[in-house]
């Protein structure tokens, strides 16, 4: 894991290898990526700049990796709006052979998941595929998008 922290900032970087030897238990490669930082917009160019670099390594095209990092961006200002003052925005990047899922979470002080008949949630769906939103019992919104190889014509799927 390597951290970053200053006064009152922190960021942290960290692969996961769930086995310690370097691949899943299946035998496949898995390839996981947690990004944990500021919940403050701030930061948010960070997260860009990591999810298009994420999702290079999958050859998505120009335009799908600018689509991804747009959604990814669109959910982070989401949960933003509701996010408990000094928590963390947590945003995991999961990738396989064919597809990307990315989820971003925060802790909340409402704790009440997006509207799914908004404009934003509409920009999310097209862009990145498959989107939900979960919440846990300490009112952690969780949103999360998943983009297939198959989407990559640029006509996300509905959820």
């Amino acid at each position: 894991m390597v951290q970053h922290e200053a006064p009152q900032q922190r960021v942290a970087v960290r692969g996961s290898d769930p086995t310690g030897q370097g691949e899943p238990p299946s035998g496949g490669v898995r390839d996981v990526v947690v990004l944990r930082l500021p919940a403050v917009g701030a930061y948010l160019s960070v997260l860009r700049t990591a999810t298009a670099s994420i999702a290079s390594r999958l050859d998505f095209t120009i335009d799908d990796i600018e689509d991804l990092r747009i959604a990814v961006d669109e959910a982070c200002a989401m949960l933003l709006t509701q996010a408990v003052p000094g928590a963390d925005l947590e945003c995991t990047f999961e990738l396989t052979s064919a597809a990307i899922r990315v989820d971003v979470s925060v802790l909340t002080l409402d704790g009440l998941e997006p509207s799914r008949d908004t404009f934003a949630w509409t920009v999310l769906t097209a862009l990145a595929g498959e989107v939900g939103s979960s919440l846990d019992a300490d009112n952690r919104v969780t949103l999360s998008m998943h983009k297939r190889a198959s989407d990559l014509s640029g006509t996300g799927a509905g959820s």
